[in-house]
């Protein structure tokens, strides 16, 4: 079935609403589905006064990405759409490939969005690929959340993502394109049986299976993730106190006391927003650590264990969850002006405020990055009230804080900066450099997101 300008139409209606003229970036690998998500895109903005920018990652990986990326670019703007490269520099992983060029792809498109003041970023994922992340997620052990697949939208503290395609079937893309003498281009990697997608790809078709059926039950088990979800929103309003240091403190009773599909949400939540991370842990992690400490509730006091980058601890009647202190990331040179989302977790905004000066090197700057244990050390040895911090032992090394030549700078949540001190750092000449002047605890994926958002019914039953 060929796409129309109207069935686009009603597609983007359902994801709204939009700003006035509205600008949006489309992530176009050159196939069949985000080319023609980008041709579509550019002419519905266009009807709208607004503006469209093709976003073509260039992983390096293949010697041909570069000259594919050029000819994205020759399409795009042969149709009047802007066209834009990115490039993932520096080591690449040996395991995990796929998964790690995703993370970058997504992290330079939002940062790109985020710095050029688009509000959107539109994949191209059709009702084909949310058939395999259901079988890929139904065979690592996804419990209903995952099952559930990708949601039709997807609020970050850069970017709103929109699938638009969700509900459409790829064959109906090949077949727009092929009427409209459009060509694509055709990654070899889709005939790589070394990648698990590629895999389930030829066991749908070798086992029969459909992908209109498995979008239809990912659909289904989305329903019972948005009911589930509201639950979960409403336990955790009663449940979770979070400071801006980022750490939670949750009351076990009415985790207890709740049941288990959803407060094991609410428990996975509070992680992936405390560990900054993209993803719940496996279900089956969660499930241990759940019934550890809500099992026998009155035995987990003084219980630690670890889960999804965090620590978590009892403490009398509540749990306390922390970011651990292993994978902060290391302390990176910043700059004044510059806005800075670290960790996953803090949006930093810097200032052009004076800073001590850094010695020997002659070099001058700033650096962010996780307090740790000995920069917690240098704090206290300043100022020794600071170990009746209301912030606990275990969120303090991860804290996000500035240094330079000469050590640790600031602290904000700690209330700490040197040149506020007495002792022998105080009579250091500053000179001009960064410092904080604004720090969010806000995770993408926050306690408080908005939710799974399905396309509708009719839509995914016309794949």
């Amino acid at each position: 079935m060929i796409i129309s300008e109207d069935k686009f139409d009603a597609l983007m209606e359902g994801l709204g609403p939009y700003e006035d003229r509205p600008y949006m970036a489309v992530a176009v690998s050159g196939g069949a589905d985000s080319l023609c998500l980008a041709l579509f895109a550019g002419r519905w903005a266009e009807r709208r006064g607004g503006r469209v920018v093709g976003l073509t990652v260039d992983h390096g990986l293949r010697p041909e990405a570069g000259d594919e990326a050029l000819q994205v670019g020759r399409w795009l703007e042969g149709l009047g759409i802007e066209h834009r490269v990115l490039k993932w520099t520096g080591p690449k992983p040996v395991s995990g490939i796929q998964a790690a060029a995703r993370r970058a792809r997504y992290q330079l498109m939002s940062s790109w969005c985020r710095e050029k003041g688009f509000l959107h970023l539109l994949l191209g994922h059709t009702g084909d690929d949310q058939a395999e992340t259901l079988l890929l997620r139904l065979g690592s052990g996804s419990g209903p959340d995952g099952l559930a697949a990708m949601s039709a939208i997807r609020e970050t503290p850069d970017v709103r993502i929109l699938r638009p395609w969700l509900g459409v079937a790829k064959q109906d893309l090949v077949e727009t394109l092929t009427a409209q003498g459009q060509k694509w281009i055709e990654d070899p990697s889709n005939q790589d049986h070394s990648f698990a997608r590629v895999r389930v790809r030829k066991a749908m078709k070798d086992g029969g299976f459909r992908p209109k059926d498995l979008a239809l039950a990912a659909h289904r088990f989305g329903r019972a993730r948005q009911v589930t979800e509201t639950e979960a929103s409403r336990l955790l309003a009663r449940v979770a106190r979070v400071h801006p240091a980022g750490f939670a403190e949750l009351q076990c009773a009415p985790l207890v006391a709740a049941p288990d599909e959803i407060s094991l949400r609410a428990l996975s939540r509070v992680l992936i927003a405390t560990g900054g991370r993209d993803y719940a842990p496996k279900l089956a992690k969660l499930e241990r650590l759940h019934g550890e400490f809500f099992s026998h509730p009155s035995a987990s006091d003084g219980r630690s264990m670890t889960l999804a980058g965090c620590h978590v601890t009892g403490k009398g009647d509540k749990i306390l969850i922390c970011r651990e202190n292993r994978g902060v990331p290391e302390p990176a040179l910043v700059h004044s002006g510059e806005r800075v989302i670290w960790d996953g977790r803090f949006n930093i905004l810097m200032t052009g405020q004076r800073v001590a000066s850094v010695p020997a090197s002659g070099a001058e700057g700033a650096f962010l990055g996780g307090l740790g244990p000995q920069g917690w050390s240098e704090v206290v040895q300043m100022v020794p009230d600071l170990r009746r911090t209301a912030v606990p032992a275990t969120a303090r090394h991860s804290l996000p804080a500035l240094f330079d030549g000469f050590g640790v700078y600031s602290v904000p949540h700690l209330g700490f900066r040197r040149d506020q001190c007495k002792g022998p750092m105080a009579g250091f000449l500053p000179v001009t450099g960064p410092n904080f002047r604004e720090i969010l605890f806000s995770p993408a994926n926050a306690l408080s997101s908005t939710g799974f958002f399905l396309r509708s019914g009719p839509d995914i039953l016309s794949l």
